[in-house]
């Protein structure tokens, strides 16, 4: 089935507009509601990646975890990059381990050095659905960060519903809206029932009203 995209629009411009000016660049963000899922079931249990075709319209922060030429590879790209050496000082720093864990978005990890991440960021990135991506020690990294950096994560663990960024205020209103056709179309296509398993959809601004969708 096809979302009703002008209706969606309609939705986002009015989230848009009713936002309060803030101090900050507020993020444009998609809530849905589930039905009819037993999240007592692992497979019920969604922890999937959307590209927008628009991205965020904010930062995303990628870190690197590697040694050699994609260690500065990743230096030369201005990412944050995480050595074979940090990785038993951030063991032994839980407090500035979550803080990593917190500031950055997504991670790419050299494949031979995955089993000291499992190891020693495993306890503090599993849980929050962060482990790396694991790539050969002469990855292209350019084109991966490119994609990531429009990248959303959605999750669903305990409670039927998902909040995930779509955009940004300052963003074209038809963009955000494409974006959140784009994760729709991926939600649905890995629900048991699909559309049926989508209760209510709606847009909001980081501090603004929350927005129905009428599909």
């Amino acid at each position: 089935m096809t979302y009703n995209k002008e209706a969606i629009l309609e939705a986002v411009e009015r989230a848009i507009k009713e936002a309060k000016e803030r101090k900050f660049k507020q993020s444009v963000e998609l809530l849905i509601g589930l039905r009819d899922l037993d999240l007592k079931k692992p497979e019920n249990r969604i922890n999937t990646e959307v590209v927008l075709p628009h991205g965020r319209g904010k930062e995303v922060k990628v870190g690197v975890i590697a040694s050699g030429d994609l260690l500065q590879k990743g230096k030369e790209m201005g990412l944050e990059t995480i050595s074979k050496e940090d990785l038993q000082k951030l063991a032994e720093d839980k407090r500035r381990a979550k803080k990593l864990a917190k500031r950055i978005d997504f991670f790419i990890a050299q494949a031979d050095l995955m089993p000291l991440v499992g190891r020693f960021l495993g306890p503090v990135l599993g849980p929050r659905g962060k482990m790396p991506k694991p790539v050969p020690p002469v990855a292209e990294l350019t084109p991966m960060v490119e994609k990531l950096k429009r990248t959303v994560r959605m999750r669903v663990k305990d409670n039927p519903a998902i909040n995930l960024p779509v955009g940004s205020e300052d963003m074209d209103p038809r963009e955000i809206a494409e974006n959140v056709v784009a994760v729709l179309d991926h939600l649905e296509g890995i629900l048991p029932k699909g559309r049926h398993n989508i209760s209510s959809i709606h847009v909001k601004t980081t501090m603004g009203p929350s927005i129905k969708v009428e599909v």
